[in-house]
């Protein structure tokens, strides 16, 4: 089974993925994959339906299939069809569908996108000695990690921004003020939830990089929740217009994103598949 598993997200629906590392590609689900091209209600059934068609004709996209263990809905893991990128665009020529030519845009284009790079990079994250060595809680902590997402990718990587920014029209600490904002910060406490929860909204509000701050704090954050409390938050169990709605929230009362994050905590500190889940979903949170 690989070790790299990945959720997708195409029209905010799920695709799960997993790393071939016999063949440097990733390996795709053909019931998530049929599920978004057919919008059947019974994707799995219709694909049985399908591959038997398919392998009466002889077509060789059944016998490409290759089956990994997935984590489905239920948390449980169960062998699943999956198809390479290639094999997985014949797959769509085969399926009758209004959304394939931009399923198949999306499929190709994915992996050259900045942030499908950035997102690879914090897959490594994990198993990087960064992860030893990051000051958590700490301004040079973020820096550090938000360094390793963005490095090469972003040219002020690891930097404190220089100019001031907005968002849907909230304007974030303003540029002289943001190295003491940042400083009060870091003094912070962070040994009880609703402390490491106000030290991340204030955090958010300084923003002190130019792109890329949502990705590196949500895993700032983690880090601090790891080691005060033995907890870090499953992503997967947040949607994300509420989460972008309680952080939106925050910066006038934080009670909405704590009581969002609260039931998501997990003591699933030391789980592999949940730091990269918890990638997967951050990320398609900073898709608009």
């Amino acid at each position: 089974m690989s070790d790299k598993i990945s959720i997708r997200f195409f029209n905010d629906r799920e695709v799960r993925a997993a790393w071939d590392s016999a063949n440097s590609q990733w390996l795709f689900s053909v019931v998530d994959v049929i599920a978004i091209l057919t919008e059947s209600k019974n994707p799995r059934n219709y694909w049985k339906v399908m591959k038997h068609r398919l392998a009466k004709d002889g077509n060789e996209l059944v016998t490409k299939c290759n089956q990994l263990k997935m984590a489905a809905a239920d948390g449980k893991r169960y062998l699943t069809d999956c198809l390479s990128q290639a094999d997985m665009l014949s797959l769509i020529d085969a399926t009758p569908s209004r959304n394939a030519m931009a399923f198949a845009k999306w499929l190709i284009t994915g992996e050259d996108q900045l942030d499908n790079k950035s997102r690879d990079k914090a897959y490594e994250l994990w198993d990087s000695s960064l992860m030893s060595t990051i000051e958590v809680g700490t301004v040079m902590g973020l820096q550090q990690i938000h360094s390793y997402l963005f490095g090469g990718l972003y040219d002020f990587a690891g930097k404190i921004r220089t100019k001031n920014i907005a968002k849907g029209g909230f304007q974030f600490a303003m540029v002289q003020y943001l190295p003491t904002s940042l400083s009060t910060i870091e003094r912070m406490p962070e040994t009880t939830f609703d402390e490491i929860m106000d030290k991340y909204v204030e955090m958010n509000v300084a923003h002190p990089f130019m792109e890329g701050n949502g990705r590196s704090t949500r895993i700032w954050l983690d880090m601090m929740l790891k080691r005060s409390l033995k907890l870090c938050v499953d992503w997967s169990k947040i949607g994300k217009s509420e989460y972008m709605d309680a952080m939106v929230a925050s910066v006038v009362d934080s009670a909405s994103i704590k009581n969002l994050i609260r039931p998501a905590l997990t003591d699933r500190i030391a789980d592999r598949e949940m730091f990269m889940k918890g990638i997967d979903y951050s990320y398609y949170y900073e898709e608009e």
